[in-house]
């Protein structure tokens, strides 16, 4: 692995990896599949390839911003040489879900299952995340007074601008509409996932709700996500599953109820075969029982 300028916080009471800035000449630590149990920022800044994220492959080019959720199942591949910046920090060190209201970055650059995890960073962006990145070594590096509220408020700017960058940028799937009717499509079957996966797990139901045939649904979500109806409802359910059991103390047998599962035991292998983790362990690594430790 060709890695320098490493710059590493641990935290002293579990253990983990709190936060870590590094910089990568080639693809060796991204290029067997990644399933880490923190935050990833990863800049390639020159070079391209073929990402694969969850099941859905991507090719890159440079300046690209990749931004990974725990747990989630990635790796890149090089085509060209790559080098770039990856900034990794762990939900215990700072929780996007507690901070929503002051950074916004949920739903933009993580757990969002509608749009590609990531973004092209163009000139005036570079600048800014270079600033900013400078201004996070230079702190990591002091151990002194008050370094974690710093580097908090330094990784706070950088998700902001990278969460306005994404915001701004049109993702791909949803550019090339076969007809004029499916933008409408594609709005309705996103907010009827948001108001019913708790209640409604089948394709068909939301079929028979927007009024068209199963067939007709599946080539939609196809051409627009490169998913199937069944990805999307289950990486929502997922996404609400990993809140409840990082933010709250409920069960999984309350949690899997309140999601419109009735047995424990089905919901929990539905969950592992969907996050490659048990929710006991997803609890255990980064969830309310280790915040509570």
């Amino acid at each position: 692995m060709d890695v320098f300028n490493t710059n590493t916080l641990i935290n002293e009471q579990t253990g983990n990896l709190a936060f870590k800035l590094s910089s990568f000449e080639d693809d060796c630590q991204f290029c067997s599949l990644q399933r880490l149990n923190y935050y990833s920022l990863i800049w390639v800044k020159k070079g391209s390839g073929t990402a694969k994220i969850d099941f859905t492959e991507f090719d890159f080019t440079a300046d690209t911003l990749f931004a990974i959720t725990p747990y989630q199942p990635f790796s890149l591949m090089e085509k060209e040489k790559i080098e770039g910046v990856v900034l990794h920090f762990h939900p215990d060190f700072f929780c996007i879900h507690k901070h929503q209201e002051q950074v916004a970055c949920n739903g933009v650059l993580f757990n969002n299952i509608y749009r590609p995890p990531y973004f092209c960073v163009d000139d005036d962006i570079r600048s800014n995340f270079e600033m900013v990145l400078e201004q996070m070594r230079t702190e990591v590096q002091k151990a002194e007074l008050a370094q974690y509220e710093l580097l908090v408020s330094y990784l706070k700017i950088f998700l902001i601008i990278a969460s306005r960058a994404k915001a701004k940028q049109q993702p791909e799937s949803l550019k090339d509409a076969p007809d004029e009717k499916e933008p409408f499509i594609i709005q309705n079957l996103k907010d009827l996932i948001e108001t019913h996966f708790k209640t409604k797990h089948s394709a068909g139901e939301y079929a028979d709700l927007l009024n068209i045939s199963p067939k007709a649904l599946a080539k939609i979500t196809k051409n627009h996500f490169n998913k199937t109806m069944t990805n999307l409802i289950s990486e929502r359910i997922i996404i609400e599953a990993k809140r409840e059991l990082y933010l709250t103390n409920k069960s999984v047998k309350e949690i899997a109820f309140d999601l419109g599962y009735d047995d424990e035991h089905y919901f929990s292998r539905f969950f592992k075969n969907n996050a490659d983790i048990s929710p006991k362990v997803y609890r255990d690594t980064v969830g309310f029982a280790r915040a509570m430790a």
